[in-house]
């Protein structure tokens, strides 16, 4: 899988030779067993390292200077995961036509396949920043910045909760698109995960299938089927539509919070960066 990726981490684009490389897992993997590679990801060993999952304190005090990191990274973060959830949700509502079309020239699959890893991975890059920025603490910072602030704008703790509750509001949005994306791929019969088709399912039972290739269970695209069982593309795609709109408000507040938080912190921001 490492020659699959080009031998580069998929998170930050290090090349590195095998030794300083691993196989990260996305998305619903069995906690026991081989894990499929349409599940897995090539990563450099300090990506890996930022992707685990530390306990966060209650409280965390953080300087000006890094607060104002924290919320830079974040941001960026996220910016990069919108990007990718959007670019995924573009190519699952493609899919219908570019498998029935049977090009030569493209292999929608894999790139389905590719598309859904990668943004799964940018997903997982998000939630230890959150955390941290949610357990912040701004009282030892707000001497610091009361003595430049207006009467009329408020303390630092209130911008900064509502980037935290903007950023927490995307993330949400953002796994509800990939959600969404993924049901267009059952709804082709096909698994959401590695994009083979499914067994036909026992019309007589109700135990759910799994994927004979990658053993994942399909996602519920219940709502979107019409009379016949087929799922109505259209109404589906609308939705899509409709939440890739909600995650760009949600961002555009992103960005403006971000930059209430800058202004108190009284931190110029680097273009550069």
């Amino acid at each position: 899988m490492f020659d699959r990726d080009d031998r580069t981490c998929r998170r930050c684009g290090a090349s590195d030779d095998a030794d300083g490389l691993c196989l990260y897992p996305v998305g619903d993997v069995p906690l026991e067993g081989t894990v499929h590679e349409s599940a897995l990801v090539t990563v450099c060993n300090s990506c890996f390292a930022g992707l685990e999952r530390t306990p966060t304190p209650d409280s965390l005090r953080l300087e000006a200077d890094d607060l104002f990191d924290l919320v830079r990274e974040t941001t960026q973060r996220q910016g990069v995961t919108v990007s990718a959830v959007a670019s995924f949700a573009s190519l699952a509502t493609s899919l219908p036509a570019e498998l029935d079309a049977e090009s030569t020239d493209s292999d929608p699959a894999a790139e389905y396949v590719q598309a859904r890893r990668e943004v799964l991975l940018a997903m997982d890059s998000v939630p230890s920043r959150l955390e941290r920025l949610s357990a912040v603490e701004t009282g030892h910072l707000e001497a610091d910045v009361a003595s430049d602030r207006a009467d009329n704008e408020p303390p630092l703790a209130e911008p900064l909760e509502g980037l935290t509750d903007a950023a927490t509001r995307l993330q949400s949005e953002l796994r509800d698109l990939i959600a969404l994306a993924e049901a267009v791929a059952v709804g082709l019969d096909r698994c959401q995960g590695c994009l083979e088709p499914f067994d036909v399912p026992d019309s007589d039972t109700e135990e759910p299938r799994q994927c004979p290739t990658c053993g994942l269970e399909p996602c519920d695209a219940g709502r979107w089927r019409g009379a016949d069982g087929a799922v109505v593309f259209d109404r589906l795609y609308d939705e899509i539509n409709a939440e890739l709109q909600n995650a760009s408000d949600t961002t555009e507040e992103l960005t403006e919070g971000a930059a209430a938080v800058a202004e108190r912190l009284a931190v110029e921001s680097d273009p550069g960066n």
